[in-house]
């Protein structure tokens, strides 16, 4: 008859886990699992970690720099150049100036109409880089001296290129930790399903049991004993997989658009906490699992 009532070991077995066989497509299922998932969770954890920094890096990029354009009929486009750049000397915050010339905004439009485009033949604006101080300018001000003193003159401070950077990095955040979260879900609904293969595969193990006195939170505990140690090892492999794919992926570099998009300095660290965390998660679902099973086949 099966014994009732609390958590002592049944007589006869030193290792609860010893009873669940080692090896087997649940062993092998499990493990696989595990390595996949934590192998992606690394590269969400990178995405969600650095993009409230490449968010800073690409709105200190853009604050620190305008743009003048200065559109004015060829007869006084000059007389306007110099009085704007004027006006720019004597602006508090303006760090320094400098005209592009016909062969820079020939490199800008290229991307849209190619090398061959003729600029010198084209009545394009006048184009004034602004390197700002620390501080910055007062753009409001700014804007009303030129409109008084040069109203073909329209200012650029990036504004409205920072903000959606920003909003872009924060809902990139976002959708880093919701893939985090699905990742999370998605380990502990498969290894349920595995743990329950499990089960299932050793009904016959689990009757023999019941009829030495083996309580079902003994035998929970052997198969969870047993899945959270395939789930740790599983995503001890793939975590370490997924940091050494990262290491050498180029957006883990020092250029291009992409710098600052990954693990940096201590950060590095931060994807050891995925094998302690699926193992917990792999833990609980194990034995939900198996004292639902239990309970039902009581």
């Amino acid at each position: 008859m099966r014994a009732k009532g609390g958590a002592r070991r049944t007589p006869g077995f030193a290792d609860p886990a010893g009873i669940v066989p080692a090896t087997g497509s649940a062993a092998w299922l499990t493990a696989l699992i595990s390595a996949a998932m934590a192998f992606l969770a690394v590269f969400a954890l990178a995405m969600s970690l650095s993009s409230s920094q490449l968010a800073q890096r690409w709105s200190d990029t853009l604050s620190q720099s305008a743009t003048l354009r200065i559109s004015a009929p060829p007869s006084e486009l000059e007389a306007q150049t110099q009085a704007v750049l004027e006006i720019l000397r004597t602006t508090p915050g303006v760090q320094s100036t400098r005209v592009m010339d016909e062969d820079e905004q020939r490199r800008l439009l290229e991307p849209w109409f190619g090398p061959d485009l003729p600029v010198e033949s084209l009545a394009l604006p006048r184009l004034i880089e602004i390197a700002e101080e620390p501080g910055g300018f007062d753009s409001v001000g700014l804007r009303m001296r030129l409109a008084t003193e040069a109203p073909g003159a329209v200012l650029d401070d990036h504004t409205r290129w920072r903000r959606p950077l920003v909003q872009a990095a924060a809902s990139l955040r976002g959708l880093a930790w919701f893939a985090v979260a699905l990742i999370a879900v998605m380990v502990a609904a498969m290894i349920t399903l595995a743990a329950g293969f499990s089960l299932a595969a050793n009904a016959q193990v689990i009757r023999v049991l019941r009829l030495v006195g083996a309580r079902d939170l003994f035998i929970a505990r052997a198969f969870t004993r047993r899945f959270t140690l395939r789930v740790f090892l599983g995503a001890a492999a793939g975590t370490f997989l997924g940091l050494g794919a990262f290491a050498i992926l180029p957006v883990a570099g020092d250029a291009g658009f992409f710098t600052g998009l990954g693990f940096q300095g201590a950060g590095w660290l931060t994807p050891l906490v995925i094998p302690p965390v699926a193992a917990l998660i792999g833990w609980a679902a194990t034995r939900a699992a198996a004292m639902r099973v239990l309970k039902r086949d009581t």
